[in-house]
């Protein structure tokens, strides 16, 4: 755990908050849980693969739409883990306490409510997003679909407390959970799916399986009584409308910008399913892929949380922006060690994945192009948003990703696809205008410093 040195005014000269060793300590666990949750999409495609393209296919478009779900329960996530790493930051524990009752009060009826939803219409959701794919592809998709559904509240209680260990600087706890959800995941597709010969719907029961199991582990851990942040009684999960209005007030922004830019995805996902299983197969490949790469950056994006809020809550704004670019730099470092070698290796890798050879084709083709621009762009993209969260700057993050993905994302995507007929590779051309844009104003955005002044606590 953290434990800041300072509440010293930032114009005072102030030891640094955190050594090397406490970095370390939280990035490493934090690279290691990126690395298991895309290995559970990863090991989910690679061993339905054997059922055939029809399967891979149903399997990824379904998870374009549990990203969705996942990425605005994480911006919730998020929101209560600024509050909490701030409150803990300046010393705080009473309403650091009460900020982690009341993120799980907000994401356990969220997330009940929205699943209950999703069953309910899962076939209409299915067919409104991805419209007429091909009957195969739908039927193992609605298998697949449905069963997530039922997972999403266990989600929830699993992001709540992930987020709320990473704000107290203990990623080790999150790490062992992910751990557990890949392990069960991993033998209960080896025996569903080749044993038992459930094919998709072994591989979707695995998953819930695994994440009833990482929701209960990580809950347990939570509620340790040497913890700061557990849950002292039912009292605390009583609505508290100024704690609420404080996560809110970074979730909701982050909620929405993280939910619209996963709608976007889902508006290109249907112009995707209009070039054929081939290209399904291709991007399917293609994202599981580009997660792999970015793994570093995603993990380095995780620890801005806890480090940034613990500097501000404690008003080390100096070091705050220190950390800030010394992250920033890793992240780069990272994306130069890891493209490189994707892009070497593409043609080889893409094989594990049994799909057709011009699936094969295209997929080495996009992702390569994905690599060279991801060495200049991802980490100023992705990771910036965080850093300024970090500092209560949600809006600003939200307006710009909105307009840039409606504006370049989307557009660009059906201009390149439909009128420049460039297949798949158009898809993600049209992503990587997004992609600079959104470095853009969010370098600069940091640069001035604004995004220091915002009062979360």
């Amino acid at each position: 755990m953290f434990y800041p040195t300072s509440l010293k005014d930032n114009s005072t000269a102030s030891p640094p908050m955190f050594t090397n060793a406490q970095l370390k300590a939280l990035l490493l666990p934090l690279l290691l849980e990126q690395f298991l949750s895309v290995s559970m999409g990863l090991a989910d495609t690679v061993m339905v693969s054997g059922v055939g393209e029809a399967a891979v296919s149903s399997v990824s478009l379904v998870d374009s739409l549990n990203v969705l779900i996942i990425q605005i329960l994480s911006a919730l996530a998020t929101g209560g883990a600024v509050v909490a790493s701030q409150y803990l930051g300046r010393k705080d524990k009473k309403n650091a306490r009460l900020s982690a009752a009341q993120l799980f009060s907000v994401l356990i009826m969220l997330t009940v409510s929205f699943g209950l939803l999703c069953i309910l219409l899962c076939r209409l959701i299915l067919r409104t997003v991805f419209g007429s794919i091909e009957a195969h592809v739908m039927h193992y998709a609605e298998i697949y679909f449905y069963i997530s559904a039922v997972s999403y509240p266990f989600i929830g209680l699993y992001n709540a407390g992930a987020a709320l260990f990473r704000a107290k600087g203990d990623s080790k706890i999150s790490m062992k959970a992910s751990l557990v959800m890949n392990v069960v995941n991993i033998a209960g597709n080896a025996v569903l799916i080749y044993v038992f010969h459930l094919e998709v719907l072994g591989a979707a029961i695995a998953t819930l399986i695994g994440r009833i199991l990482a929701a209960i582990w990580v809950t347990a851990q939570l509620q340790r009584r040497d913890n700061p942040l557990r849950i002292a009684s039912l009292a605390d999960l009583k609505p508290n409308l100024s704690i609420v209005h404080r996560i809110l007030a970074i979730g909701i922004p982050a909620g929405i910008e993280n939910g619209m830019f996963q709608i976007g995805k889902l508006l290109v996902s249907h112009l995707i399913s209009t070039l054929g299983t081939a290209s399904i197969a291709a991007s399917a490949v293609c994202n599981t892929l580009s997660s792999m790469i970015n793994i570093p950056g995603n993990a380095i994006s995780l620890a801005t949380i806890p480090i940034i809020g613990h500097c501000l809550g404690a008003n080390e704004k100096k070091q705050a922006n220190q950390y800030a670019r010394k992250l920033i730099a890793l992240a780069y470092v990272a994306a130069w060690l890891t493209s490189p070698i994707l892009i070497l290796t593409a043609p080889y890798i893409v094989k594990i994945f049994n799909i057709s050879a011009e699936a094969q084709v295209i997929a080495v083709t996009v992702i390569r192009t994905y690599c060279t621009v991801d060495l200049f762009l991802w980490p100023s993209s992705f990771m910036m948003p965080n850093i300024l969260r970090s500092g209560g700057d949600s809006k600003y993050t939200m307006t710009v990703s909105m307009f840039s993905m409606w504006t370049f994302r989307i557009f660009l995507c059906y201009y390149f696809v439909n009128s420049l007929h460039m297949g798949l590779l158009g898809v993600w051309c049209g992503m990587f205008v997004d992609w600079f844009f959104r470095s853009l104003l969010f370098t600069i955005r940091f640069i001035n410093g604004k995004w220091m002044e915002h009062q979360v606590i």
